[in-house]
């Protein structure tokens, strides 16, 4: 006798979830399964119903929430005061009356205000007027060619680089930030802001950089003033 039997595949799994998805009501038919199906528990070997192991997924969801939002309001406020001493160092920056004051200014700023152990300046091409001042100083050309060459400001160990030793204790540079000032974007560099710490991770590769590019472009706009 012919049996279509051998024919029929096996249910899956996946069937299961199918059928369950397409037919919502399956559990309001059978309530009595909401208690009866035993699963094991997360938090220790012991049985519990479906009922309580959906209630405790919902409960570490809303545990994950809760997390997610306390991590957004502390970053949301470290954001603001951020922000506040930004402004504040540009505004001191806009009222520098004397254009030979606003490098000293500048990296004064960033030392007290953002907690920077050490910070340094050179800006080339500067009017003669201001050529004995110490920003002003000639660098190499191989320092010039690697500030026009960096799109974004780099972050990372500092690797013997020249712009370390513009610094008061370059030994005591253990990680830098190395940020290119410009006139506008993709023009060739006419100086750079050295940010250096004693700590190896505090300019690292991994760390965002949208605020550096504003101290740029902000330092950038300030010292336009001593160029020739």
């Amino acid at each position: 006798m012919n049996t279509d039997a051998h024919t029929m595949s096996p249910i899956t799994e996946d069937d299961i979830v199918n059928y369950l998805l397409t037919d919502p009501d399956f559990f309001e038919r059978h309530a009595q399964l909401l208690a009866q199906v035993q699963l094991t528990s997360p938090h220790g070997s012991r049985a519990v119903s479906l009922q309580e192991r959906q209630a405790q997924m919902l409960r570490e969801k809303i545990k994950a929430l809760e997390h997610r939002l306390i991590d957004m309001t502390r970053h949301g406020a470290e954001n603001a005061v951020t922000a506040d001493r930004l402004q504040r160092w540009t505004r001191e920056l806009l009222v520098a009356r004397d254009a030979r004051d606003l490098p000293r200014l500048l990296v004064a700023g960033l030392c007290e205000r953002f907690t920077v152990p050490q910070a340094a300046i050179r800006v080339w091409d500067c009017e003669s007027a201001y050529a004995g001042e110490p920003y002003a100083q000639e660098v190499s050309g191989e320092v010039k060619v690697l500030a026009s060459s960096l799109e974004v400001p780099y972050c990372g160990l500092n690797s013997g680089f020249e712009a370390a030793r513009w610094l008061d204790e370059p030994s005591a540079a253990l990680s830098l930030a190395l940020i290119p000032l410009r006139a506008e974007a993709k023009a060739p560099a006419f100086g750079m802001i050295v940010l250096a710490s004693p700590d190896a991770q505090r300019f690292n590769p991994d760390m965002g950089i949208d605020f550096l590019e504003r101290i740029g472009g902000v330092a950038s706009a300030a010292v336009s003033r001593l160029r020739a």
